[in-house]
């Protein structure tokens, strides 16, 4: 009687256009990368082994800073470029590079080295989510919700991020010149919805047309700490 429950619950929600998610311990994992960089494929490999892990939320960003090299990558965009930079000035860093993963805003490592990814990926699993969140898209409109924090100051952002699940790429030119490589939950557009002080309960709408997937990620200002993220498919 469950199963059938279940089955038609999730018939009706097709029928009328609802799709629903909620956080869960997932960590989130930021991958900066860039087709012209001959490092990055054996990086752009374990993000989309990550891509399967039900305990990562997997993310792709393409900068744009080694475009000059000879190939343009399709998927590079200087806001991916600018929110790596912005990583760099929290930690104080003097330099930005590929390939470079930020895992749950916090730990950055080199994105090739498999042994620390998993490392950073591990120490946070179990821990990453500060609050309940909830997201509804009925049609083309995105409701987010969330609980109010606990132990945490400081402005939020409420961040949505479109992503392709796959896409792959015969490149012609550049360091990577002959390579066919498959790229996973590319990422299209990373939106700052707006603040959120974290002190009362969030209830926020955005457009949420199209059928790529999306994902909702609330993190400290910094860009610091990611504080939940919930992925709508």
């Amino acid at each position: 009687m469950k199963h059938l429950l279940a089955t038609a619950c999730a018939a009706w929600m097709a029928l009328s256009g609802l799709a629903q998610a909620q956080s869960s311990d997932a960590v989130v994992v930021e991958l900066f990368t860039s087709q012209g960089c001959s490092s990055c494929p054996a990086a752009d490999a374990i993000l989309g082994k990550l891509s399967a892990d039900s305990r990562v939320i997997a993310l792709s960003l393409h900068v744009d800073y080694w475009d000059y090299l000879g190939w343009k990558d399709k998927f590079a965009s200087p806001k991916f470029t600018a929110r790596q930079k912005e990583y760099a000035h929290h930690a104080r860093d003097k330099m930005v590079y590929t390939p470079q993963m930020v895992i749950q805003g916090q730990v950055r490592v080199v994105g090739s080295r498999g042994a620390e990814v998993e490392a950073a990926i591990g120490a946070h699993l179990g821990t990453a989510q500060n609050t309940a969140l909830r997201l509804e898209r009925a049609g083309d409109v995105l409701t987010i919700r969330a609980e109010p924090l606990t132990g945490h100051s400081g402005p939020i952002r409420v961040q949505l991020v479109r992503f392709s699940p796959s896409e792959e790429v015969v490149i012609k030119r550049g360091e990577n010149a002959g390579k066919t490589i498959t790229y996973h939950n590319v990422v299209r557009s990373w939106q700052v919805l707006g603040k959120w002080d974290g002190n009362s309960p969030l209830t926020m709408q955005a457009e949420a047309g199209g059928t790529a997937p999306m994902a909702v990620i609330l993190q400290a200002d910094g860009p610091a700490k990611i504080l939940a993220a919930a992925v709508l498919r």
